[in-house]
C-alpha cells in the first residue's frame, strides 16, 4: 500500500467512533426484533462508549434518535466524575445494582442481555427487576461488531505493534538475549523496553522459552538459563489505549543445527502461505489449511497442535478464530494473527506470528520485525 493511501486511511479514521458504533448496534437490534440491549461486558461498554471504569452496565435503546435520550450508562459513585468526562453524550445513573437498575428503568419491551457474560445469579437479579420487560438471550452482539475494526482502532493496533517491534530490536541490539540469562530476565527486560517505546503495558505475560522449553506452545518463563545452540521462542505483545498486539519470533543462540533450520524453514513457508490466504470472504478453515498443509506435507503435521490464528483488538484473543474446525469467513477490516508452529518434544520448537489487517487489496502487516531466522552469536 502506498504511503499516501495509508495516510488517507489513518486520517479518515482518527475521530471518535462511539456514536457510530452504537447506531450500528441499534440496527442489529431492530433487525433481531429487540427493543434494547443490556451490555454488561466491560470491554463491550468501552467499545461503545469509551468508558474505562471497572464497574458499569449500559442500556442501548433500539429506537433511540440522535439525542440518545433512552440510552443510559450505569456505574457507581467511584466513577461519577470519570463517567461525566469519558461519556459526556449519554445520561449516567449512579446505582450499584448496575444492570438490574437499568432494567428496572424500562417500562416494557424485549430486552436482550449478554447471556455469554451474565451469571445465573446475575440473571436472577435482572429477572427480579425486569417487571414487564421480557429478557431475551442475545450473546455476542457487540463482539460481532468488534470483529471489524475502524481506522481509529487500526491506528492504535499499529502503535501497539510498533512498540513491540522496536522493543525486540532494542533487546537484541543491546545484547539482552545471550547465554547465561534466564527466561524471566529476558521477559522482564522486553516488557520494560515496550513501556519505554510507548506501550501502556504488555498485552499478556510475555513468553520466553529456551531450548527444550520452546517445544511448549504456551510455556511460562522460568529460571531456565539460555545456552548456546538453543532455540529462543518469544511470544509477546504491547498494549496501547486498550488495544493489543501479538507477535512471536524464534531465534537461535550460536550455530544453527540442521534440524533447527529444517523446521524453521517449514514454519516460515507455512506462515507465508497463511498470510497470503487472508482475504475478505475466505473460509476460516481454508486459511488454516493453507498453512497446515505445508507443515503436514513436510512430515510435521502431528507437531502443529493448535489453530493458525485468532482475532486481536480490545482482547488478545477474540473473534474470529482461524482453525481446522472453524466456521465462517474473514471480513474486511478484521485484524488477525497468523501463527503456525512446529514443536518437537524435548528438543525445541518454532512459532512465527504476525498481526495483520484483512484488506480487499491484500493483507496489511502490522508487526514488521524480520521473519528470517535471527542468529545471535
Amino acid at each position: 500500500m502506498k504511503s499516501d493511501e495509508r495516510l488517507a486511511r489513518r486520517t479518515a479514521g482518527s475521530g471518535p467512533r462511539h456514536i457510530d458504533r452504537r447506531e450500528r448496534l441499534r440496527e442489529e437490534l431492530r433487525t433481531d426484533g429487540l427493543d434494547a440491549l443490556l451490555v454488561t461486558d466491560l470491554l463491550n461498554i468501552r467499545y461503545l462508549t469509551g468508558f474505562t471504569g471497572s464497574a458499569a452496565a449500559l442500556w442501548v435503546a433500539a429506537g433511540d434518535g440522535p439525542d440518545e435520550t433512552d440510552t443510559v450508562l450505569c456505574t457507581d459513585g467511584r466513577y461519577r466524575t470519570q463517567a461525566a468526562a469519558q461519556v459526556p453524550d449519554l445520561r449516567a445513573v449512579i446505582d450499584r445494582r448496575y444492570g438490574a437498575a437499568l432494567v428496572a428503568l424500562a417500562a416494557s419491551g424485549r430486552a436482550g442481555f449478554e447471556s455469554h457474560v451474565v451469571t445465573v445469579d446475575g440473571f436472577d437479579r435482572l429477572a427480579e427487576a425486569a417487571g414487564d420487560v421480557e429478557l431475551v438471550r442475545a450473546p455476542n452482539r457487540v463482539e460481532k461488531l468488534r470483529e471489524v475494526k475502524d481506522e481509529s482502532e487500526i491506528l492504535l493496533l499499529e502503535r501497539a505493534c510498533a512498540a513491540a517491534d522496536t522493543a525486540l530490536s532494542a533487546l537484541i541490539e543491546t545484547g539482552g538475549i545471550r547465554p547465561g540469562r534466564t527466561e524471566r530476565e529476558v521477559a522482564r527486560e522486553l516488557e520494560s523496553l515496550m513501556a519505554e517505546h510507548g506501550a501502556d503495558g504488555p498485552s499478556f505475560e510475555t513468553i520466553v522459552a529456551a531450548g527444550p522449553n520452546s517445544a511448549i506452545p504456551h510455556h511460562r518463563p522460568t529460571g531456565a538459563v539460555l545456552a548456546r545452540g538453543d532455540f529462543v521462542k518469544i511470544d509477546f505483545g504491547a498494549l496501547v489505549a486498550g488495544y493489543h498486539s501479538d507477535m512471536t519470533r524464534t531465534l537461535v543462540l550460536g550455530a544453527v543445527a540442521p534440524w533447527q533450520q529444517e523446521i524453521y524453514d517449514v514454519v516460515l513457508a507455512a506462515q507465508a502461505a497463511g498470510r497470503e490466504a487472508l482475504a475478505p470472504g475466505a473460509s476460516l478453515k481454508d486459511v488454516d489449511a493453507a498453512a497446515r498443509d505445508i507443515i503436514t506435507v513436510a512430515g510435521y503435521g502431528e507437531n502443529f497442535g493448535h489453530g493458525l490464528g485468532h482475532g486481536v483488538g480490545l482482547q488478545i484473543h477474540e473473534a474470529p478464530g482461524i482453525g481446522s474446525t472453524a466456521t465462517g469467513t474473514l471480513l474486511a477490516g478484521s485484524t488477525v494473527t497468523v501463527e503456525p508452529g512446529v514443536y518437537l518434544p524435548d528438543r525445541g520448537g518454532v512459532r512465527i506470528e504476525d498481526t495483520l489487517v484483512v484488506r480487499p487489496d491484500g493483507p496489511e502487516l502490522l508487526t514488521r520485525f524480520p521473519k528470517e531466522l535471527t542468529v545471535i552469536d
